[in-house]
């Protein structure tokens, strides 16, 4: 799944992108989309979805070839999250969240720690989550208060995580803590946590709007002693990871959004051709052609501005310049997930009563895109970064 990237300002899909793209929609149609609506009616978790991904190697595609992985680029990685959510938000976080948990140990791990973690998460054998936001540090993440003290070879972990995407199900865990409290950000330390170290306990799962089959619960840790050496890079870096960290993976949930977005054009779409109102399809009348012209023009934006941050993504990957990423990434989750809860609500308007029923697909899908305008950083603070980021 790897490729060369040459052109960062008009970069397309390559012959081996697109054919992806029709293998991750098969699979998807086939083996996602039959359980999408049970699996939010239930709030319970795809199991179907995760077993379909990791049969044919697509539930963590950016793990680097050298630990066992399809060295998937960053573009191979936002087709399959997309094409996934483009039938189920819930299990496209699979692939999302194992990026999001899994890349501050690619970004600063040591060799150790990227064999003993990487090489689980490429066979399928665990999934990976993110602990960054607390009770009292979301936006404001540098303000936690969980804490990380050394004890000899040893560091023991206080605290709490707040909003843990696919917690209680991922066995590892990315988790920031404070280890200077004076330092503020820069004594930020990030540590990789197993579910089964002693001390590590979940809450409740979260009552969501949307996504319900991802689970979200708080992380409890209660003295959780781990070994020194599950540091990831230096004590006091980590916040600086975490940072680079959604630099790249915001690109994820631009992705989500994409797919959401494109699920409800595509059901829209049809729906207007087959609806008759005063003697002939909906779809002949002016004012539903320009919705869905509308819909489409800024979903393919929307799209355009994700790959190209994608082709960022990927430079900086292969040791290139910044090439702007930390505004392209802010930018296209952003502009993607605004879109995103447009076109779905437009869709929902297309098919009038029956598009705010759950007899129908679309106000699951509205529901869904909500959240890709919150987590990984408000829109807001999105356009806070662009701001102190323009290129």
């Amino acid at each position: 799944m790897t490729s060369s990237v040459n052109d960062f300002d008009l970069y397309r899909p390559s012959e081996e992108h697109d054919m992806l793209r029709d293998a991750v929609r098969s699979l998807a149609e086939a083996k996602i989309a039959p359980y999408a609506a049970e699996v939010d009616e239930e709030a319970r978790f795809p199991q179907e979805a995760l077993d379909a991904l990791v049969t044919n190697d697509l539930h963590a595609v950016h793990v680097p070839e050298s630990y066992g992985g399809s060295g998937a680029d960053a573009l191979a990685t936002v087709i399959v999250i997309e094409e996934v959510s483009r039938v189920c938000a819930s299990s496209s976080l699979i692939p999302a969240v194992n990026k999001l948990g899994s890349l501050p140990v690619i970004l600063s791990g040591s060799e150790e720690l990227k064999k003993k973690y990487l090489a689980p998460l490429a066979k399928g054998d665990a999934m990976f989550s993110y602990c960054l936001s607390e009770p009292d540090a979301g936006s404001d993440a540098a303000g936690m208060k969980t804490k990380a003290v050394r004890d000899g070879d040893f560091w023991v972990l206080n605290g709490v995580k707040r909003w843990i995407t696919n917690a209680g199900v991922s066995e590892y865990y990315t988790v920031m803590a404070v280890t200077d409290p004076e330092k503020r950000s820069k004594g930020i330390s990030a540590f990789v946590v197993e579910k089964s170290d002693p001390g590590v306990s979940f809450g409740a799962p979260e009552k969501k709007l949307g996504i319900k089959g991802s689970p979200t619960r708080e992380v409890y840790l209660d003295n959780v002693r781990i070994p020194a050496d599950r540091m990831i890079g230096a004590e006091g870096t980590g916040f600086a990871t975490a940072m680079k960290t959604l630099d790249h993976t915001r690109i994820t949930i631009a992705a989500q959004a994409l797919g959401i977005a494109q699920g409800a054009l595509d059901y829209a779409k049809g729906y207007v051709q087959e609806r008759k109102q005063f003697g002939k399809p909906i779809g002949d009348f002016q004012g539903v052609q320009f919705m869905l012209a509308d819909m489409a023009m800024k979903l393919e934006a929307a799209r355009q501005l994700t790959y190209a941050a994608a082709a960022r993504s990927e430079r900086v990957s292969l040791g290139g310049g910044k090439e702007d990423l930390t505004f392209f990434g802010a930018a296209a989750k952003c502009y993607a997930s605004d879109a995103a809860m447009e076109i779905t609500t437009d869709a929902v308007q297309l098919l009038g009563g029956y598009g705010y029923t759950r007899d129908y697909p679309l106000e699951r899908m509205m529901r869904d895109a909500k959240i890709t305008q919150i987590y990984e950083g408000t829109n807001q603070v999105q356009r806070i970064v662009m701001a102190r980021n323009l290129p």
